[in-house]
């Protein structure tokens, strides 16, 4: 296949996996019992894929070519991990080649269960089912969770750990499995509708693919616990939310906000489908919880026949239900809006105000964005355009950028009357020639000399602090020292002592600068507590036992027991000896040399590094267990094509065998 058809091939490739890659994973998991196991599996096959779909073309069933090739290398892993009888070995790949047609279509949902296990955080639940059931990336998981990514990628890791540990079952779900895991279920679907119909990131605002799984793991649940008002609830709400997607965008691909939408454009269909769901969930007599609750406001959306008849006196009086039920950040947020929307813009402004110091919401858009519209609504257009300047830098959706960016504009340019736009032009002329901004002066602060790089990086997690939550285009001599206090102690009131002292050096710093020294005055210094001696954390060590079991125990991999015992006997540090690569191997004398350090070993690694290197001249010592995508980094072994060992990946290996941390072992050693 020419050069010019593989971004072609690979866009192809990625459609498929995204509808596929949830049923690959659930049915690989049902084999080999391990849901980490079971992604690196179907990764594996995904590698294949965009190796061999460039030049054979793409075959005629991509999902049942792909299918296909996950479930031979789960039947090799299989073979080659099988300690028992050839017997039973047969037995089992034979049971893996012939997987029943109903079993292969409950893959999902099973899986969906798996994920919600009860050994798990409810956290760590969520994260790992929107990554194994609905393919999302760790920055999408992070902004529904409203945290940051690395905390999202340790969930995960921990929560594939957990279950490895526990033995998860992967059979079907029944009637007693549900009931600890029902709740888990309904919260991890309605994030997957969620991201699906506003998405986070990139070019298009509704990904319907996911709001199709969604909906179709939500009748299926329903099937399956028909008794569940909660279950009905939820199937009711993705019903009329989804039955508005196509009118929620513009000719042009543009956000169309909910009073503005063309009615007749409406999915009746859906709609009936979600009054339906929700009669279902009055029949079982059961009181409404928080989804039969946010049902039941979707109704009232869809009853009004234009959006001035809009009943949002009942919609209010039911976010003040909702709220009792269910007090998260956002219901707070959107009850803002309904007040606002039933009893006046000055009632919803003093709610979402309200909300302000909540660390959840720190960088979610949508509260800057509300509070924009009100303060629009309340005739402060410059009050309401730095708002949704704000939101404009906390989102990353290009449909929502460029509404925000509408918006702004508009309120840029309001006036009431001609007279009013030329006072309110030299007004401006004359606030521009005496004062700064708060992005203006950042950057110049930023700018002048004499910062070391350090410092000029730490003064810069602050700024960036501090223009996200204000914006760019409020005046300094509008920063007033409560504003900024707030906005600290939202941003790092739970932080280290060390971290906040630092943030507020760096603010004191500012001030002086700029002749306003009083915006730190209620910023208190904290208390750090004294480091022990010879700096640092104390690290707990591990006992005789712990050191010899893992490289004593032939059933780990050759890999990781030369990694263990080298990284033990040399007490190098972990980055230092997975950097190791064959050519600096200096077997003689035990030792190699690595940028600009020795790392010797003694005679246990010694006898076991020649069989790890097999014949190899050149390259990484420790190597991935596969072979990575065609296009990743080229750090890779010339002989197998594999990549160098990660530190990520290694600390997950050592920690699934003895419980510990690779840091616990070099610490021992030393």
């Amino acid at each position: 296949m020419p050069d010019s058809a593989r971004p072609d091939v690979r866009r192809t490739i990625e459609a498929v996996w995204k509808l596929e890659s949830a049923r690959i994973v659930g049915g690989l998991a049902r084999l080999v019992h391990d849901v980490g196991l079971a992604e690196e599996l179907a990764q594996d096959a995904l590698v294949a894929a965009l190796e061999q779909w460039p030049a054979a073309g793409v075959p005629d069933n991509p999902g049942v070519w792909l299918t296909t090739v996950a479930r031979r290398r789960a039947v090799d892993h299989i073979r080659r991990a099988q300690t028992a009888t050839a017997q039973t070995a047969t037995a089992q790949t034979a049971a893996a080649g012939t997987l029943a047609l109903e079993e292969e279509q409950d893959d999902v949902l099973r899986l969906l269960f798996v994920c919600c296990h009860p050994a798990l955080e409810r956290d760590a639940r969520i994260a790992l089912t929107l990554r194994l059931v609905a393919g999302l990336a760790n920055a999408e998981i992070a902004r529904a969770f409203l945290v940051d990514e690395p905390r999202v990628a340790r969930r995960i890791a921990a929560a594939k750990q957990i279950l490895a540990a526990e033995g998860a079952g992967f059979t079907r779900p029944g009637t007693a499995s549900t009931a600890g895991r029902l709740s888990s279920v309904l919260e991890v679907l309605y994030l997957i509708f969620n991201e699906g119909y506003s998405a986070t990131a990139g070019e298009d605002l509704i990904r319907a693919d996911l709001c199709r799984e969604a909906l179709r793991l939500g009748r299926m649940l329903a099937e399956l616990v028909p008794g569940e008002a909660e279950v009905h609830g939820l199937v009711a709400l993705m019903e009329l939310q989804a039955s508005r997607a196509a009118a929620r965008i513009g000719p042009t691909g543009e956000l169309v906000l909910l009073h503005e939408q063309n009615r007749g454009r409406w999915d009746r269909l859906l709609i009936r489908r979600g009054f339906a769901a929700l009669l279902r969930a009055r029949e079982t007599s059961s009181p409404p919880g928080p989804y039969v609750l946010q049902a039941a406001i979707a109704v009232c959306h869809a009853q009004a026949p234009t959006a001035e008849a809009t009943d949002w006196h009942r919609i209010a009086k039911l976010y003040d239900a909702l709220v009792r039920l269910l007090p998260t950040p956002v219901v707070q947020l959107n009850r803002a809006v309904a007040i606002g929307m039933a009893y006046g813009p000055e009632f919803g402004l003093t709610e979402a105000d309200a909300l302000q110091s909540i660390p959840a919401l720190r960088d979610y858009y949508l509260l800057p964005a509300v509070r924009g519209d009100l303060l629009s609504r309340l005739g402060r257009p410059a009050a309401a355009r730095r708002e949704f300047e704000r939101a404009l830098l906390l989102t990353q959706n290009r449909a929502e950028q460029e509404f925000l960016h509408r918006r702004a504009t508009e309120m840029a340019g309001q006036n009431k009357s001609p007279a009013a736009a030329d006072a309110a032009a030299a007004v401006d002329a004359e606030a521009a020639a005496t004062a700064e901004t708060l992005g203006e002066a950042a950057a110049a602060f930023l700018a002048k000399g004499g910062l070391d790089p350090a410092t000029l990086r730490s003064y810069r997690q602050t700024f960036t602090r501090l223009r996200r939550a204000l914006g760019d285009s409020l005046l300094i001599d509008e920063l007033t020292a409560d504003v900024v206090a707030t906005v600290c102690t939202t941003a790092w009131g739970s932080a280290a002592p060390r971290t906040w002292n630092r943030h507020r050096a760096t603010i004191r710093s500012f001030g002086v600068w700029c002749g306003r020294p009083e915006i730190a005055t209620e910023l208190i210094r904290r208390a750090e507590k004294a480091s022990p001696p010879g700096g640092g954390l104390p690290a707990a060590g591990l006992s005789g036992a712990d050191l010899t079991a893992p490289w004593a125990d032939s059933r780990h991999p050759l890999r990781e027991r030369v990694f263990w015992l080298l990284l033990h006997e040399s007490a190098a540090p972990v980055s230092t000896v997975l950097a190791l690569n064959v050519e600096d191997l200096d077997l003689d004398d035990r030792r190699a040399r690595v940028g600009g350090r020795w790392v010797t070993w003694r005679a246990a690694t010694a006898r076991l590094v020649p069989d790890l290197i097999a014949g190899r001249a050149s390259g990484p010592l420790f190597l991935t267990a596969r072979r990575p995508a065609p296009d990743a980094p080229a750090d890779r072994c010339p002989h197998t094509g594999r990549a160098r060992l990660s530190y990520e990946r290694a600390e997950y290996l050592f920690k699934r065998a003895t419980g510990h941390t690779l840091k616990q072992l070099r610490t021992a050693a030393r």
